[in-house]
């Protein structure tokens, strides 16, 4: 066991990370240990990394205890880089973070700043003078890689800057070369952000803070007011939108909503996030507030202009979407679900339930010239299709095509008084195989009234004895 992480109280003693346990304990026997929890500060990462999407929507991750901030365009509205830099150190040093930052025009230069060197700024023509003092380390190299080079005497960046470039790209491979590129800015490093980045997106910053769920809702609506020119501008509506709620002690909440159809609407907008308050309410925490409030819009799609009614109001269609999303934000996505169809005569293949936010709306939820559970025209299919055939034990058949006597079936025995069929369908053999068996289906009637949909898998002139099912029942 090793350490892995000091307070300042431990390094003053002697301690340093990396060191055996056994080791610290003879140098410091009060010594108080904890054990490493890698899924905890990985979490605790990602939480100041959605704190910081306040500054840039471009975080990214450098485990185990560094973040990326991409910062282009976005420095103006703090004031300046200066200024943007001392902001978010003081507070997260007043959330009790002992923290270090670093701007400059490449992430490996920051990056080695920030662990080795101290909180400043960096120009460009200023990356090799600031970068070769620092130690070999702070290129992000392998352990293997910092001893050998600290054995052959190169123990700051500066060294590897002078030394030939072929014998170390012999010795130590291209990563090496690599790394040290990144950091003077020879080789450009994409950061990637740990959240997809919005199209679009708008936000409001508060002066005091908000709790209550009107006063979120009513903002929300004025963000999506914001946001309505550019959908404009593009020709576009929103699908997928998230709400985006700052707490003043650093805490943030992501919520996501839905639309069945592309939105632009403010006050639509402001109700499908009223249903996911709902929904959330109880996690919800709003604890002394929210300062800041974004509306994000991660997915658009082309809006289509629809003639409007004499009042001016073309809502031929907005009772059936606003049902749609207003259901699935309190829900979630895969509450309510649709029959969409599919090219195949085979019952259970012929419709597949999907998401109503993932597929447009259409005018009706089942348009009725359109085939149904695989129904060929003039056939007549059950309401309720099993989405497993069932098996039945027949006790007399009429051979070789008739349908069943009697069939047994769920353990009560029925008796058929009437039947129709058969209605033969071949199986698909570019899915099931060329020797998939043949199904011939019934419609029975029982004395009873019942009515049941059963098929025979198999045919008496190649089975001995053909298996029934039972595939679906009639109202």
């Amino acid at each position: 066991m090793r350490l892995v992480a000091l307070e300042e109280g431990a390094e003053t003693v002697g301690l340093k990370c990396g060191q055996g346990l056994a080791e610290a304990r003879a140098i410091c026997p009060n010594l108080t240990v904890i054990e490493e929890d890698t899924s905890a500060d990985r979490r605790f990462l990602e939480a100041l990394g959605d704190w910081c999407d306040r500054y840039t929507p471009l975080v990214g991750l450098e485990a185990p205890d560094g973040l990326f901030l991409d910062i282009t365009g976005c420095a103006h509205l703090f004031g300046g880089e200066a200024a943007m830099l001392e902001e978010i150190l003081t507070r997260l040093t007043q959330m009790g973070m002992a923290v270090r930052g670093a701007i400059s025009g490449s992430p490996g230069l920051s990056s080695a700043l920030a662990r080795f060197d101290g909180n400043r700024i960096v120009e460009d023509d200023e990356r090799e003078q600031v970068l070769a003092p620092l130690p070999v380390a702070a290129l992000r190299l392998e352990e293997a890689t910092i001893q050998a080079l600290h054995k052959l005497g190169l123990k700051q960046v500066g060294d590897l800057m002078e030394a030939p470039r072929a014998p170390l790209a012999r010795r130590f491979g291209t990563h090496l070369l690599l790394r040290l590129d990144q950091a003077t800015g020879a080789d450009e490093e994409a950061i990637s952000p740990r959240r997809p980045v919005a199209s679009l997106s708008a936000e409001r910053r508060l002066a005091d803070p908000i709790q209550a769920e009107e006063d979120i809702l009513a903002l929300t609506a004025q963000v999506a007011q914001a946001l309505t020119p550019r959908l404009e501008a593009r020709g576009v509506g929103g699908r997928v939108f998230e709400l985006v709620l700052f707490r003043v002690d650093g805490e943030v909440f992501h919520l996501k909503a839905g639309a069945s159809r592309p939105l632009r609407d403010p006050p639509r907008i402001a109700r499908l996030f009223a249903e996911r308050l709902k929904a959330v309410h109880d996690d919800l925490d709003a604890g002394f507030g929210f300062e800041i409030l974004r509306l994000n819009v991660l997915q658009h799609e082309a809006f289509d202009t629809v003639q409007g009614d004499f009042d001016g109001e073309g809502r031929g269609q907005q009772p059936l979407a606003d049902f749609i999303d207003q259901v699935s934000a309190r829900l979630g996505p895969d509450g309510l679900q649709i029959c969409q169809l599919r090219e195949s005569h085979v019952p259970e293949r012929a419709v597949v339930p999907t998401s109503a936010l993932s597929a447009a709306v259409p005018r009706k939820l089942m348009p009725e010239a359109a085939p149904l559970n695989g129904m060929l025209p003039g056939k007549e299919r059950p309401i309720r299709l099993f989405a497993h055939p069932e098996p039945l034990e027949t006790f007399a058949v009429e051979i070789p095509d008739g349908p069943p006597v009697r069939f047994r079936w769920r353990r009560l025995i029925h008796t058929v008084m009437r039947a129709e069929g058969p209605e033969r369908l071949a199986a698909e053999w570019w899915v099931d195989g060329e020797t998939a068996p043949t199904r011939d289906y019934f419609r029975l009637e029982s004395e009873n009234g019942q009515r049941f949909w059963v098929y025979r898998q198999g045919l008496f002139d190649q089975l001995a004895s053909p298996r029934w099912f039972m595939h679906g029942v009639f109202a």
